[in-house]
């Protein structure tokens, strides 16, 4: 499909190309074609940044919700194409923008298998408008989509499916979204509407109009609409997506490579049980045969796996000041974003990213030791991953360098503020290895306070290693006892997974003391659930989170001696 680009265009369609295109490499998959980035540098203005995270969101929202190698041709999906129960229309809005539209009187939730017809409107929503987006016009003009709730019983409505729907609208989708007409809402409607625009960035509430059917034609003129919606175009869904319909022989989906591929990619790292643990035994025999030497070739295979994913926001020019060390990013993937809407509107970056643990999702946020100009970009972060537990592993000061900055009050019964976040020193104990202090938080203008712990452990050298292992095992366990004992005390505040919110790890770098401390974690924890452990294999998982994770040989080595010497004792 060749189109008229701007020079500045192409520029940026061959930088989007060659960034995505070494990831793909990297996956021994097909690269992008020119047509397809295009499709997602339309959606975002060519700003290939932005682009780039839409292509991300809008493949790990196919592969959550199992759009995958669709046929249209075949059952429930042809049923449900031919329903009219979503279409797109054969014409066009005045602007040149595809109308959509979803009917929802003639959605029957099945009671038996309500996520089963889910997903096949999701699989049929997902076809029709990826066809629609394949149009030039459509892609320069974007998308005007209505939610015809006209007729439509209490019986006809699903908040989940709703919810998905204007969830993929909202920012998993290569379409520019122009406006959202919801059209003769019921009364019923109301609230779970409130709830509903919750989901929506800020930009696309703007876009959100609640409105009957007669003021729908204000916005729209009577030729560009159907009979059911007041407009002069017959009713004739079957036709028109019948249009967007491939030929019998089908036609497959060129991006289903793309989204099969994250099976082991980063959203598949949650540790667990696999091939190739060992017991305590196999794991003293394999270093005892090893030696030094061969644990640190095996780390040196590590270290030669290029990370996997992209570092494109990392790496932005804006974003340099925001990275302690140029050489550290974080990957697109897997990044922590900051809720920029409801703070100081700066960028939604920060050097953190969520990493696995044993059995949990985003167990930890791994990132840098917080620097000045980044420091309410840090608090905010706490505040809004709900975090109650930080730990760091550096000192402020080491060896004469400057290793991370003094981001909480210090002193008992002092205060900071930073941004819209307000930090008191509560109270500092302290103890042999580690120093423990009782932070409270509240909002500039808000009621609510939080008590967190900040936990520093003062006896790892920079790139070193303790000298032994049993006061970092100490400092591990007083940690998981403090998120146990915190996440007691919120009770049923807390909804997510029974460990808790993530518990924030830094150092300087964040990859070197912090993979450290996460490796051993995961590992002891693994150990004593079903005691077995493979240290390669989760430090190579958690790479595919936080980059480099783990930092030197030494480090390396040090996770299996910390865990012989541990259990020896």
């Amino acid at each position: 499909m060749a189109q008229a680009l701007t020079q500045e265009e192409e520029q940026a369609t061959h930088r989007f190309l060659q960034e995505m295109n070494s990831w793909t490499s990297f996956h021994s998959i097909p690269p992008l074609s020119w047509d397809v980035a295009v499709k997602f540098l339309m959606a975002r203005k060519f700003d290939v940044v932005r682009a780039i995270e839409l292509f991300h969101s809008y493949r790990e929202t196919r592969q959550r919700e199992g759009i995958v190698r669709l046929n249209p041709l075949q059952e429930p999906l042809l049923s449900e194409l031919l329903s009219g129960k979503f279409t797109v229309l054969s014409v066009r809005a005045p602007t040149g923008a595809s109308i959509a539209i979803f009917t929802a009187k003639l959605h029957q939730p099945a009671r038996k298998n309500s996520k089963e017809a889910q997903h096949t409107v999701l699989q049929a929503l997902f076809y029709l408008l990826d066809r629609a987006v394949e149009s030039v016009d459509t892609q320069r003009n974007g998308l005007v989509f209505i939610y015809d709730m006209g007729g439509s019983q209490y019986s006809n409505f699903e908040l989940e499916l709703s919810k998905k729907i204007l969830s993929l609208l909202r920012g998993a989708f290569p379409a520019r979204l122009k406006k959202v007409f919801i059209v003769s809402p019921p009364v019923w409607f109301r609230v779970p509407y409130s709830i509903i625009s919750l989901l929506l960035k800020e930009k696309l509430r703007e876009r959100v109009h609640m409105v009957s059917m007669t003021e729908l034609l204000q916005h729209l003129p009577p030729q560009c609409l159907p009979e059911s919606l007041g407009g002069l175009l017959p009713w004739d869904p079957g036709s028109w997506n019948c249009l967007l319909l491939p030929g019998r022989a089908g036609r497959p989906d060129p991006l289903d490579e793309v989204v099969l591929v994250l099976g082991d990619g980063q959203k598949g790292s949650v540790h667990k049980p696999m091939p190739g643990c060992m017991t305590l035994a196999q794991l003293r025999e394999h270093v005892s045969t090893k030696g030094r030497r061969g644990v640190y070739e095996e780390y040196e295979e590590l270290r030669n796996e290029q990370p996997e994913g992209t570092c494109t926001v990392s790496l932005a020019p804006a974003h340099r000041d925001r990275n302690r060390y140029g050489d550290v990013p974080c990957l697109d993937q897997t990044r922590v974003k900051l809720k920029r809407a409801n703070w100081h509107n700066r960028s939604d970056y920060i050097n953190a990213s969520f990493m696995d643990g044993y059995l949990q999702k985003n167990a930890y946020i791994g990132t840098q030791g917080p620097m000045e100009n980044t420091f309410q970009d840090f608090w905010q972060m706490v505040w809004e991953q709900n975090v109650l537990v930080i730990v760091m592993t550096t000192r402020v000061e080491e060896g004469g360098y400057r290793k991370c900055g003094q981001y909480w009050p210090l002193s008992s019964g002092s205060e900071e503020s930073y941004g819209a976040v307000i930090v008191t020193n509560k109270a500092t104990d302290n103890h042999r290895h580690y120093r423990q202090t009782t932070l409270e938080l509240k909002i500039r203008q808000g009621r609510e306070k939080r008590q967190i712990s900040h936990m520093q452990f003062l006896s790892w050298p920079d790139f070193g290693v303790p000298s032994s292992a049993a006061a970092l095992i100490h400092f591990r366990n007083a940690v998981k006892k403090e998120q146990r004992r915190l996440v007691n005390e919120i009770g049923n505040q807390w909804k997510g997974h029974s460990g808790g919110p993530p518990i924030i790890v830094h150092c300087s770098a964040g990859i070197g003391r912090t993979g450290t401390f996460c490796t051993l974690d995961i590992c002891l924890s693994q150990i004593e659930d079903v005691g077995t452990l493979n240290i390669q294999q989760t430090v190579r998982q958690m790479r595919k989170q936080r980059a480099l994770s783990i930092q030197t040989p030494e480090q390396y080595y040090f996770c299996y001696l910390a865990i012989l010497e541990h259990f020896a004792s």
